[in-house]
């Protein structure tokens, strides 16, 4: 883990630059431009509280911001796991040319992903106070859980990140199980009153993304306290999955230009 934090303190300038030209190329053709960075997850919010509050009659309170917070948290999740199994490949020029950490890789990418989840965020407050929602001291415990989701997210990526140079139908394999995880992770309904009993149980301590959610919206929208003892539980959890990614990338990385 000390190279890991030596190459990180000396590439993470690397990684800023590589994020901010992703960014700018991502609209530069566009007559929008950054606003679509606004415009998609409103988009996709309008149309799950639609689908979900008008058709089958969702009684969730505050349910627009009940559904941004699970948004903002599955795109910044979702985009980093799929988005991880290609990612040496697809910067095989890079690879093949210069020597460069491959996390740095993930952590440009992550940068990215985090520059657009926090413009989610401050749409979400926005939401939530034209909504009326009471404000709290507990929202702040909003940081934590963002941590914790942004090191497990990391530790998973580089383990896959690792497997996507030699397992081609990775990628597609990894779909699948986000899509079914998406399904099961409460982003449109509310978990404990929708499931009971052993599924809703298993569902919010086994699926990390299902129990962050649902920590969020008890910070954000119920003003109450968290779970600090599964949070920590999914903390060490992160960091271990981080320490084996680490290891997997040190060992391998030299073989990667290779196999691509």
């Amino acid at each position: 883990m000390k190279k890991f934090f030596e190459n990180i303190k000396k590439y993470y300038k690397y990684a800023i630059r590589s994020a901010k030209a992703e960014l700018k190329s991502e609209v530069a053709d566009s007559y929008l431009n950054w606003l679509w960075w606004i415009i998609e997850p409103i988009c996709f919010m309008a149309i799950y509280v639609f689908v979900f509050s008008v058709i089958f009659q969702n009684k969730t309170p505050f349910f627009p911001s009940f559904v941004f917070i699970g948004l903002t948290m599955w795109d910044f999740f979702n985009r980093m796991i799929s988005g991880s199994t290609k990612l040496i490949i697809n910067n095989r020029d890079l690879v093949t040319k210069v020597y460069i950490p491959k996390y740095i890789l993930l952590l440009s990418k992550s940068f990215t992903y985090l520059f657009k989840m926090g413009i989610s965020l401050v749409i979400t407050f926005g939401l939530m106070i034209f909504q009326g929602v009471t404000f709290t001291w507990y929202m702040l415990l909003f940081i934590p859980i963002l941590i914790v989701l942004y090191i497990f997210s990391f530790g998973v990526g580089m383990i896959l990140m690792h497997f996507g140079v030699t397992l081609n139908d990775l990628s597609n394999l990894t779909n699948i199980a986000m899509r079914m995880l998406m399904y099961l992770s409460g982003l449109f309904y509310n978990i404990k009153q929708r499931l009971n009993g052993t599924l809703s149980f298993v569902l919010l301590k086994v699926n990390p993304i299902a129990f962050l959610m649902f920590q969020m919206r008890t910070a954000l929208l119920d003003g109450k306290m968290i779970s600090f003892k599964g949070l920590g539980i999914w903390l060490v959890i992160s960091l271990v999955l981080c320490c084996i990614g680490v290891h997997m990338i040190h060992k391998n990385e030299n073989s990667y230009a290779k196999v691509i």
